[in-house]
Order: C-alpha cells, then structure tokens, then sequence
C-alpha cells in the first residue's frame, strides 16, 4: 500500500511535465490494438503548450478534490487516496452482501413460515434482486463509464435504492396481523362419545371450519391469504439490484483506473473480501435476532409458553433491515464526495500496458482507418451515442475469451446464488438445528472460507505476478478441485422420525403419501390447519397434541406439558419424587445424527476453492479487453452472468427443494398453498449435489476453453522490474 502511495505522489508530481498536446489529433487505441506502449509514450514525450498544460494541470487539481459540491476544505483531501476511496467502496459491498446474501438468505425458511410461502415463492423474490440488476446493467454501465462521468456518484445513489428497497423488505411484518404462534385455547383431543367419529357432529365441523378464525363472539371471520407479501418482497428485491448494480462494475472499474496494475488484483481482492464478509456478518447478525420473538414488541413469548426452540417460533427477522437501511444512507455521504478520478490516476493508466486478446494486426486495423470495424475506437471518446452500443457489443462478443469467461461466470454465479439462498434453509432441515445455528454455520463457514479465499486469489495473482493466460489457467485449476468437493452434499442424515409422515404411529418405517390419522386419534376431530408440533418422551415428532392424542396440557414458565397422549407410549403422572415426567413438549426433538461437522468440513474446502478462483477470474476478464471498453464489458459480462446464472438459480433451486417435501401445511388459499413441514432427506441433497457437480463441470470446460482460445498480445507485457510477464 504504502509503496502504490509512494508512486502516485511521484506521478502527480511529474504530471506538470506531461504535456497533451497529440492528443487531439492521435487516437492511441485506433493506433494499436494490442498493445498501447507506444501511444502512451508520444502522449509523454510530447513537449509543447507549456502554458496549456499548466492551466490543464489546475483544472484537474480543482477536479480531482474530495467534497460536495462547493464544500472541499483542505483538511478533507486527506481522504482523496485510493486507500480512503476502497475503505468506503468496501462498506457498500459489505452492505450489499449483507442485506442480500445474508439478512434475507437467513430468513428465508422465517418468511417462508411466517406468511405462509413456499420455496418457489422465494425463488421468484431472490431472483428479483438480479433481475433489477440486469435491467440497470447496460444503462448504468454504458453512460456510467462514459469519459467524464463521475463513477462514485453513481454508486452513491445506488446505496440509497438499496437503503429504499430494506426498508420496503421489512413493511409485510407491520402491513399484517399479529403472528398466531398457536391457538390459544389449547390443542388438545376431545375424544367422542362414540368410537365411530361420526357420532359426534362437532368433529366433522372443526374440520369445516378450520380455515376461518374465531373472533370470540361467536362470529366467523374469513381466513386471510398472505401470499400477496410475495409481490412486496419482491419489489423491494427489485430495489436492492438497481442499487448495487454499480457498486460491482462501475466500482471495479474505479479503484482498477487509480491504482497500478500491480496492486490492483490486491485492492480488488481486499473489496470482494469484504463484499464476501458482508453475507457473513448477515447471518451471524441475522441469525441472532431470530433468537427474539417476532412481535416483541407487543406479545410476550413466555405468555404464549413458547421458546426458540419451538418449531412454531418466529424470529425477528426484521429488525437487521433497519439497521441496513441506516447504514447504506450513511456510507453514501462519503461516496458522494469523492471525485471522478483520484490524484495521479491519468499517470498511472499511461504506465498499463494492455493484454487484450488479439485479435487483428496493426497492419490491419491501420487499413480500416481511424474508427475500427471492431467498434472498440468507438468507445474511447467522451460523448457516447446509442447508436454505438451494438459495435460496442459485437466487439465484445467476438472476444472469445471474454465469451468463454463470461459463460464460466453464469455457472459460478447459478451455484453460488442458488446455494446462498437455500443452503442454510437445507442445513436447517438436513441435520435438524435451529435457523439460528444454521446462521451461525454459514457465517463460520462464510467468514474463513469465502473471505479468505477471495483474498488468496487476488494475493497470489500479485505474488505470482500471472499474466492473463497464467490467470485463468489458476481459475481451471482451482475449479476442478471444488468439482471434487462437491460430494460433500452427499453426506446427509436419516429422515426425522414424524408420526404419519417418516414413521407409522406404531414406530415403524414407512413410505407413501402422510396419514396423520390413525386408530389412536380417530376419534379426536383433529385439523391440519393448527400446526403445533410437539416431541414425545419417546423422541418422534407429532403434529399437534391433539394428533398425538394427548387429552391435558399444562403451562410451565415457558414450556407447554402433555399428558395422557393415548399416541404416544405414556409414562402418565409418575412422580419419582422430583417432577412429573409429561408424555410431551412443545419443543424440537434433538437429532441423533452426527454429520454436521463432517459437512462443515468439507463445505469449507469446496466454499475456499470456490472463491478462491472469483478474484484471478475477474482479473482475467479486466485484461483480455481494451482499456476502454472495461466498464462496458464488466456490465454485458454481468448481465449474461444474471441471465444465464443468478436469476433462473433461485428459481431451479427453490423448485427442487419443493419437489423434496414429504408433508405441506394444509393452507386455506389453494393458490398461494401453504409452507413445507417436512422435508426428504434423501433427495434434497441429491439434488444439491447433482447441481453443484453439473455447474462446477461447466465451468471446468469454459475456463479450458477460455484458456486455449486465448492470444496473447503481439509484443510480450513487461513489468517494472524489465522482466516479462509469465
């Protein structure tokens, strides 16, 4: 760091030697394609207007300060550096990391219980970030990085949408109802008089009326469907991807043009850890705030005789997106001030050399003249037409490289987006834990693995001193040891013994469709609707007292005793001189499988290998394209990453974990449905592990492909020491 401080101080102080007057009449990217040495030389050994460079010197002094507007003291250029300007551009990636991939990613399987949604609902509202997201890339990317447009401005009012879209996230918690946790009156079996159960007639109309709520004076009101939260939530995803659709291009693109090439992969590499540290700190953040009772504010939880630990408790997943709002509105102040380039940036890009894939000889782009077939040339002047943007896009397009690279981007990009949504919801169910415990492993496994893996592989970029092709052949390797890694979706637990579903009344296996009633509460008038799982003494969940037959409940402090479940092998009143042993509890029965830390493990190794490959390949992707054409490439590759990658991943995902469920809540809306209770074990991670192994295969192949199809530059890049780079 203190060396790229070092080189820019010196830069700026040679800049009133660097006269430009060629440069009105020499287009340096029409002159040579490949490699810009020779331009950038003329622009510096140009010496003539003396007078016009000083006065162009001091336009650039007075452009290139810290403040807003007319507000640019002295004393706050101290923070005009490219240190100052990544330390306020990694807060917005922490933030965007942590709203999206870690605040709503922990709360999904809440959200999903709490309003009634299924996986594919959540699916489409994870899939509206990217499909903002890709709407606003062209624009924002192509008029964004336009010569003379002020990159921090745009990512400052990004982080305001994305503040706007948190706060509209949180509104279905207040638009609704107080969460019924339970029914109030308890939940227990009323047996008949007779052992047929159409005997008694009041049965058969708990059954018919179990979709409308009793409002206690003996009318009906009608049940009320919840799932247009569905379109509110998505919305406020639509928000957050038109807001961070700058941080990820345009801010790449602005600490990429003020730092030298060699630090750049480490600055770079320092700004995806902290975009990858931000998921991290969401769910540990996320996850703790689970731990208080949804409506806290008005209900007390040990009222209700409810617990974390109680299948139907409901967090308060809300309250992190006030704290995320907040923060988006405050690092956007700084953002806003900072300058369209930094002090010492245009010394430092004449001193890149380029190592875009070649793709003509100077012999022939002199023959096309000064505006390039390619439409790249097109590109490098100030004012940008509209006109422009399909040779602007076919230049591209014919990059292999950039093609192949981009693809392999849309495999990473579906894997990672679908696994950041559901994989803690599937860490939840697979291994049976709390959505709290769940956070907080995906947090251990996010924090090490993903952060650190993304700043390994900026580092060893530098360390190695790679060149583009030697780049991409780290990404190929690096992603064929996460393919073998993937297997660890294969270590998985039994089903969860539940009564009717993985398990017959009588404590045998068995398989088909779930039947709830048996001989043992034929005759107790039982409705789904009332979900309150309970755990027998005899370790199988139930799913109601009343299912269990349970004919007395008693309340203790914060937990809810069953007695005389005629379902369950009864222990009855037994004193043995300390407490009354009950036949059951409102809680969750503990897990008898192990496999947790053997996932944790593995998942670890996979997640570092992962990312260890996203920095070396986003470097890549900046090198094998013109200079001018950085911002815009970024963009297009961005849109094909969420077109092809993170907007169907969500979708496929969620539809899978679906097609897992052995036992829906029964809902009254036969639109909407109603949340999974029960999930097969067996098939959910089968289907991650085919997924994750199919994407990661994909990506082996486009890496190779981007590697063999790649031509270097004509005239071999040499660094500052004089060596060539390999």
């Amino acid at each position: 760091m203190a060396t790229v401080a070092t080189n820019a101080d010196a830069d700026a102080a040679a800049a009133a030697a660097t006269p430009v007057a060629l440069e009105s009449t020499v287009n340096p990217k029409c002159a040579n394609v490949n490699n810009n040495n020779s331009a950038r030389s003329s622009r510096v050994g140009s010496a003539s207007g003396a007078d016009q460079d000083t006065d162009t010197d001091a336009a650039l002094q007075v452009d290139q300060r810290f403040g807003w507007c007319s507000f640019q003291p002295q004393w706050l250029q101290r923070f005009c550096t490219a240190k100052w300007a990544l330390f306020w551009l990694c807060w917005g990636g922490a933030l965007q990391g942590l709203i999206v991939n870690g605040l709503i990613n922990v709360s999904i399987s809440t959200i999903e219980r709490r309003f009634g949604l299924r996986s594919r609902q959540m699916g489409l509202v994870a899939s509206g970030y990217d499909l903002a997201s890709f709407a606003c890339l062209v624009p924002v990317t192509y008029y964004g990085g336009r010569k003379g447009a002020s990159k921090p401005r745009f990512i400052a009012i990004g982080l305001i949408v994305m503040g706007l879209g948190s706060l509209i996230f949180l509104l279905p918690n207040f638009l609704v109802g107080p969460y019924r946790a339970t029914i109030a009156e308890a939940n227990v079996c009323e047996m008949g008089s007779s052992s047929n159960p159409n005997a008694n007639p009041n049965l058969n109309q708990t059954m018919q009326y179990s979709c409308e709520v009793n409002a206690g004076n003996g009318e009906r009101e009608e049940y009320d469907s919840l799932t247009w939260t569905v379109w509110l939530f998505f919305g406020a995803q639509l928000l957050h991807g038109a807001g961070a659709a700058p941080l990820f291009t345009l801010g790449v693109t602005y600490i990429d043009e003020n730092v030298s090439k060699k630090m750049s992969s480490v600055y770079l590499g320092i700004y995806y850890t902290m975009a990858t540290v931000g998921p991290a700190i969401g769910y540990v953040l996320g996850g703790q705030l689970l731990l208080i009772y949804t409506d806290w504010m008005t209900v007390d939880p040990v009222q209700l005789s409810l617990t974390s630990d109680s299948k139907v408790w409901i967090g308060a997943w809300w309250l992190g997106f006030i704290f995320a709002a907040g923060m988006c509105l405050l690092i956007a102040i700084p953002i806003f001030g900072y300058p369209k380039s930094l002090p010492g940036a245009d010394k430092l890009q004449l001193e890149k050399v380029s190592e875009a894939h070649a793709t003509k000889t100077v012999a022939e782009i002199g023959s096309e003249g000064s505006e390039g077939s390619d439409g790249s040339c097109g590109l490098s002047g100030g004012r940008r037409r509209l006109g422009q943007l399909p040779h602007a896009v076919l230049s591209l397009l014919k990059n292999p490289t950039f093609f192949f690279l981009n693809l392999a981007g849309a495999t990473e990009g579906l894997v990672i987006a679908g696994f950041a949504a559901f994989l803690p919801k599937q860490i939840e169910n697979q291994f049976s834990i709390s959505p709290m415990l769940s956070a907080l492993v995906m947090g251990l496994i996010t924090v090490p693995a993903g952060g650190g893996g993304t700043f390994l592989g900026g580092y060893l970029v530098k360390k190695w001193n790679l060149a583009c092709s030697g780049i991409i052949k780290m990404c190929l390797m690096a992603t064929t040891v996460a393919a073998f890694f993937t297997f660890c979706f294969l270590v998985s637990c039994p089903n969860p013994w539940f009564a009717g579903v993985t398990t017959s009344y009588n404590l045998e296996a068995r398989s088909g469709p779930p039947e709830l009633v048996s001989n043992c509460n034929a005759n107790c008038g039982c409705s789904r609707t009332n979900y309150d799982p309970i755990c027998g003494t005899n370790g199988v969940m139930y799913y109601s007292p009343c299912f269990a037959g349970c004919g007395q409940e008693e309340h203790v402090e914060s937990l809810k005793r069953y007695h005389n479940c005629s379902c369950i092998e009864s222990v009855g009143w037994v004193d043995d001189g300390v407490a009354l042993h009950p036949d059951a509890t409102n809680l969750k029965c503990d897990s008898t499988c192990q496999s947790l830390p053997y996932f944790v493990c593995l998942c670890f190794v996979l997640m570092i290998f992962t990312f260890l490959a996203t920095m070396p390949a986003l470097s890549a992707t900046l090198r094998c394209v013109q200079d001018e054409q950085r911002s815009f490439a970024l963009g297009l590759q961005w849109i094909k990453v969420r077109l092809l990658g993170t907007i169907p991943a969500p979708l496929i995902f969620g539809a899978l974990i679906d097609e897992s469920c052995i036992l829906w809540h029964e809902s009254c809306d036969e639109q909407g449905g109603g949340a999974c209770l029960v999930y097969d074990n067996f098939y959910i991670s089968r289907y991650m592990w085919l997924l994750a192994l199919i994407c990661k295969l994909g990506s082996v192949v486009f890496f190779l492909c981007a590697w063999w199809f790649y031509v270097p530059p004509s005239k071999p890049a040499v660094n500052a020491n004089g060596k060539e780079d390999i």
